[in-house]
């Protein structure tokens, strides 16, 4: 007899749900998130359990990881692709489960791609970077908003990182306007060593990683955002064809046309929001220093908006990468924007 199992997994606990051929629910559990608790459910359907479908949250690491290498066949759920099931007045964490285990019986369980554990650290640094250069963005602009709220003046973000206490407090004196732009400068200053080390050891890791050469041959396209498409891509043989890659890019329109006509639109924030900023912000740099691209951004925002532009650049830059990555061939203008 054949088995089939959904683990609908939450912050600190987990709904495990264990199916026959014919449906019928043998177990429905809630347990701790505990691994050793989860696998010891789990080990007496070992011979029998075709596989082990988990849902795709915040916190999956911890439990894919110790599923696969206590040898089960896992299934990352991919939520954002999956169809609720109709007809249920009332629904709670053991039908989460259960449909989980439905789905992966019937063969129709959307998969999320389980990324290779020893690479995720440098990802997620690169992803943590990127938060810190958010915060350090917004603190900036904090101290702008003060600046110009008390002086009528508006000063550029460089010069304000040059400012020096004894400057703040030969101007402002040592009152509580002072004290607000000291905290600021000096919270700013924190994220700017916490970048730097980050920076640092991505370098470290990353740039040993084949592929990264290719990927910074494209204009605009420098040591992080080259780290970032790469860690974020990953096994670019996933993606059966550069649609795909540019869909997961968040780079080709989300709507739905019957007969020629607009219908609707799909989830537009289905994809890599990482690789979405990435190429935006690849394709702003090109237009910068590449005059193709140039042109060709011209022409697209001639017939929309500029924004329109940009994304059709990225557009252009997410799939040259997708073949640069599949055919381990550097960057080539003349074929992109022939």
């Amino acid at each position: 007899m054949t088995l089939y199992s959904g683990i609908d997994l939450h912050s600190t606990s987990s709904h495990i749900s264990v199916i026959d051929e014919s449906d019928r629910e043998l177990v429905s559990k809630k347990v701790q998130n505990r691994l050793d608790v989860v696998l010891r459910e789990l080990e007496r359907y070992r011979g029998e359990l075709s596989g082990v479908a988990v849902e795709s949250t915040f916190n999956w690491y911890w439990l894919v990881d110790g599923l696969v290498a206590a040898d089960h066949t896992v299934h990352l759920a991919n939520p954002a692709a999956m169809s609720p099931y109709q007809g249920l007045k009332y629904t709670d964490d053991r039908h989460d489960a259960r449909w989980l285990a439905h789905l992966l019986r019937l063969g129709l369980l959307p998969t999320g791609y389980v990324y290779p554990p020893e690479e995720r650290p440098v990802r997620d640094l690169l992803r943590k970077r990127g938060h810190l250069v958010r915060q350090r963005t917004a603190n900036l602009l904090s101290l702008q908003n003060l600046w110009a709220r008390n002086t009528g003046e508006m000063v550029s973000g460089n010069e304000l990182k040059k400012l020096t206490v004894e400057q703040v407090r030969d101007r402002w004196g040592e009152g509580p306007l002072a004290l607000a732009i000291e905290s600021t400068m000096a919270v700013i200053e924190t994220f700017e060593e916490q970048i730097s080390k980050v920076e640092k050891a991505v370098f470290k890791q990353g740039r040993l990683k084949e592929g990264y050469e290719i990927l910074t041959s494209i204009p605009g396209v420098g040591d992080i955002l080259g780290l970032t498409i790469l860690y974020e891509t990953g096994d670019v043989s996933r993606f059966p064809a550069v649609g795909h890659y540019a869909s997961y890019c968040r780079c080709v329109d989300s709507k739905r046309l019957s007969h020629g006509k607009k219908k609707g639109e799909g989830n537009r924030r289905n994809g890599n929001r990482h690789l979405s900023w990435a190429f935006t912000e690849a394709a702003n740099f090109a237009v910068r220093h590449e005059p193709r691209a140039r042109r060709f951004f011209e022409r697209k925002r001639a017939k929309k908006n500029r924004a329109l532009g940009i994304r059709a650049v990225a557009n252009k830059l997410a799939r040259a990468s997708y073949f640069m990555m599949r055919d381990r061939t550097l960057f080539d203008p003349d074929l992109l924007f022939a």
